[in-house]
């Protein structure tokens, strides 16, 4: 039984299906945030909106048990958070490192679109949180 179907088993299928396009929505529409991050008149706006969307899928994959996602989003929205606190242009750094995570997101949901029995490994590269987040 690969990850998907072991989550449908487990919770009402309606749950799972909401859940699914919810984050494939969401994971789809990171990258043009991401990019945008190195306006400074769309930094902020776009951190919060990247903030609410970590914040939300880590929601819902908490309810659901989905580890390795809720792991990764709880570090993404732990780092988006502090970078709430500041204002300019997203550093190269920041916005690479979101690509990364962005990317694993992606990754991920393609894991569960072809309910493969585990997920991708995570990139190492994403441990290497920025420190530098804006220019």
């Amino acid at each position: 039984m690969g990850v998907f179907a072991s989550i449908e088993a487990e919770f009402d299928y309606e749950i799972v299906e909401e859940f699914f396009s919810h984050y494939a929505f969401m994971s789809e529409a990171m990258e043009k945030l991401i990019i945008g991050l190195a306006d400074e008149e769309r930094y902020l706006a776009n951190i919060n909106e990247l903030f609410r969307i970590c914040h939300n899928i880590k929601s819902a994959t908490g309810y659901l048990k989905i580890a390795p996602i809720n792991k990764l989003v709880t570090l993404a929205e732990e780092t988006l958070e502090e970078c709430r606190l500041v204002e300019g242009r997203g550093s190269e750094e920041l916005i690479n490192w979101l690509i990364l995570v962005s990317d694993q997101l992606n990754l991920y949901k393609e894991d569960l679109e072809n309910d493969r029995e585990s997920f991708f490994s995570l990139n190492h590269l994403i441990i290497k949180v920025p420190v530098k987040f804006i220019q």
